[in-house]
C-alpha cells in the first residue's frame, strides 16, 4: 500500500492530520517529497524524533526517474509519501508515481488531505473566494544542472 499524505501548510509536525499521523506511525517506510515545497517550521531529523522513524528525502529525479524503490517497498508493505502542502495530488510526478504503482502488479493506493494553501488563502484574504481565482501554476525551485526558466 502506498498513502500519500499531505503534511499542512507549515511544519508537518502540527498541522497533519490525525490520519496521516496513523498512516506514518503504520507504515514500514517513509519518503519525504522534497522538491515541490518547504516545510519551513520543522527539519527532518524533528520529524523523525516525532515520526519514531526514519524519513528518507527524495529529489524530483528521484521520484520522476527512480520510483523503483519507494514501489517495490509498497508492494511488501505500508509505505507513506509525504508531501509538504494539503493535496499530495497538486504536483503532477505525485499522479505520475500513483499511475504507476496501479500499472505494477495494482499496488494500492490512498490519499489523506490535509489543510491546503488553495483553502487557506481564502480564509486569510477576507474575502477572496476559491472558484474566482484563474489558473493557477507552480513555481519549482532550482536544482542540480537546472534553474526555473525566466521569461518577460
Amino acid at each position: 500500500m502506498l498513502s500519500f499524505v499531505g503534511l499542512g501548510l507549515y511544519d508537518g509536525g502540527e498541522d497533519i492530520s490525525l490520519k496521516g499521523l496513523r498512516k506514518i506511525r503504520e507504515a514500514d517506510h517513509i519518503f519525504l517529497e522534497g522538491y515541490t515545497s518547504r516545510l519551513m517550521g520543522i527539519k527532518i531529523c524533528e520529524m523523525e524524533d516525532q515520526y519514531g522513524k526514519t524519513v528518507t528525502v527524495l529529489g524530483r529525479e528521484d521520484v520522476e526517474q527512480h520510483p523503483d524503490t519507494v514501489l517495490e517497498y509498497a508492494k511488501e508493505g505500508p509505505v507513506v509519501f509525504l508531501t509538504g502542502g494539503g493535496d499530495p495530488m497538486v504536483s503532477t510526478t505525485h499522479a505520475d508515481l500513483r499511475i504507476r504503482a496501479a500499472e505494477r502488479g495494482g499496488i494500492k493506493t490512498e490519499i489523506i488531505h490535509c489543510s491546503s494553501i488553495i483553502s487557506a488563502v481564502c480564509g486569510l484574504s477576507g474575502g477572496l473566494q476559491n472558484y474566482r481565482f484563474g489558473k493557477s501554476c507552480s513555481v519549482p525551485f532550482p536544482a542540480k544542472n537546472w534553474f526555473p526558466p525566466c521569461t518577460v
